[in-house]
């Protein structure tokens, strides 16, 4: 039937009317891409780090580090740490959104650095390649390299108990956060993680779900969107459900679960990626892994970083405060 749409959950009131204030973004290309990669004031100016910091007890440093492997460049990675003075201290090895295909490593830190502050935690933010330039598995690489670094200076640069390192990502980083907790306990180097943080995660390239077909043209991230970002990420085009891609890119598509650190996923009923979320987390029980699923009611793609002052915005991120107090046991 033409013009035919499905049903679907209202948005939360207040976020509606904040949702109607976002400038529309338009079809994603190739093009418009690599010119974000380009300038990437393109949408708005990005945050600084000193104005991330400003006012807060912590210490911003930048390390160059080797790539995962010897033809792989560099990686810089952000590292946040509090003034005062502690050894020991958990770690929150952080992957920014974007959908694998823009922003940087400096973007979407308010919650993390608001984690350093109630947690003492250590805060290292990844600037991972991004697609179409660098489709994977660059990007897995680089968060990889990451990952090995904070094992390796743990306790001469960085402070960090071993046992107690989790890794975060908010959307297309909760792909490549997911992905490398998959790599890791597949990998024979035994880089543990504690924890996977991974919220409104972009997990499965098929698009099929109903939360897919609901919000096929929604801002601020929909169907379509996320099928240009996918294309770019996995060098193809169009919705090619057939096609054989690896799990560490792709998580949902991951066939054992098993042995993987416990998971924090919350996601908006009103989010593209609902279904995808839900699934994975009903897998990792499936699995014998504990995870801890929120679904907020109205809650659009990334609500509570866009919209952290709103109602459900600041439940959403109580409640993610309170699970990593509680995975890093600094519970009050």
């Amino acid at each position: 039937m033409s013009g035919f749409k499905l049903a679907r959950p209202p948005y939360d009131a207040e976020l509606a009317i904040i949702r109607d204030t976002f400038p529309p973004f338009g079809p994603i290309t190739n093009e418009l891409i690599i010119a974000h990669h380009q300038d990437p004031s393109l949408y708005g100016p990005l945050p600084s780090v000193s104005d991330l910091i400003k006012g807060r007890p912590i210490v911003h440093k930048e390390y160059e580090i080797a790539g995962f492997k010897a033809e792989d460049p560099p990686v810089l990675l952000s590292v946040f740490t509090p003034t005062s003075s502690c050894d020991n201290r958990p770690c929150i090895y952080f992957m920014h959104g974007g959908g694998m295909i823009f922003l940087n490593r400096h973007v979407g830190l308010e919650q993390p650095l608001d984690w350093i502050m109630e947690t003492g935690c250590v805060l290292v933010s990844v600037e991972y390649r991004l697609a179409p330039e660098n489709p994977q598995p660059a990007a897995l690489h680089d968060c990889y390299a990451g990952l090995r670094w904070i094992h390796s200076h743990a306790a001469d640069l960085l402070g960090v108990d071993r046992t107690r390192i989790m890794v975060a990502g908010h959307s297309g980083g909760s792909a490549l956060a997911s992905g490398i907790a998959l790599f890791a306990r597949d990998q024979e180097d035994g880089l543990g993680i504690c924890a996977q943080l991974l919220a409104c995660p972009m997990i499965d390239d098929r698009n099929t779900s109903t939360s897919s077909r609901q919000f096929e043209d929604e801002e601020p991230w929909d169907r379509k969107s996320n099928v240009a970002a996918w294309a770019a990420v996995l060098e193809h085009r169009g919705d090619d459900y057939g096609l054989a891609v690896s799990p560490y890119f792709a998580p949902a598509r991951a066939e054992d679960l098993s042995g993987l650190p416990p998971a924090w996923i919350d996601v908006g009923s009103t989010d593209v990626f609902r279904d995808e979320a839900v699934s994975y987390a009903s897998r990792l029980w499936e699995a014998g892994v504990q995870a801890e699923l929120h679904v907020w009611p109205g809650g659009f793609h990334g609500f509570d970083m866009l919209a952290p002052n709103s109602t459900l915005g600041k439940k959403a991120i109580r409640a993610k405060m309170d699970w990593i107090k509680t995975i890093f046991g600094t519970k009050d």
